[in-house]
């Protein structure tokens, strides 16, 4: 089954979008920060969300690792 159609999956990717992001902004800052708009733009935009956000998406990180972990 496709990553778009299973809610867990869904969530783990964004998940994993976010935490990338958020590594890639603190490596190379200028990176992302030149590529605010367009389609490069939600990875700035995800970034973000993990910055401001870190103990929360932590948190989420967390708990699916458990959810996977206890699910199979």
């Amino acid at each position: 089954m496709s990553a778009l159609f299973n809610f867990q999956s869904l969530l783990l990717c964004i998940l994993l979008l976010i935490c990338t992001s958020t590594y890639v902004h603190s490596v190379l800052p200028s990176f992302l920060d030149r590529n605010k708009t367009g389609f490069l733009g939600i990875f700035w935009k995800c970034a973000r969300i993990g910055e401001r956000l870190s103990p929360y998406i932590s948190l989420c990180c967390i708990f699916m690792a458990i959810s996977i972990f206890i699910g199979n």
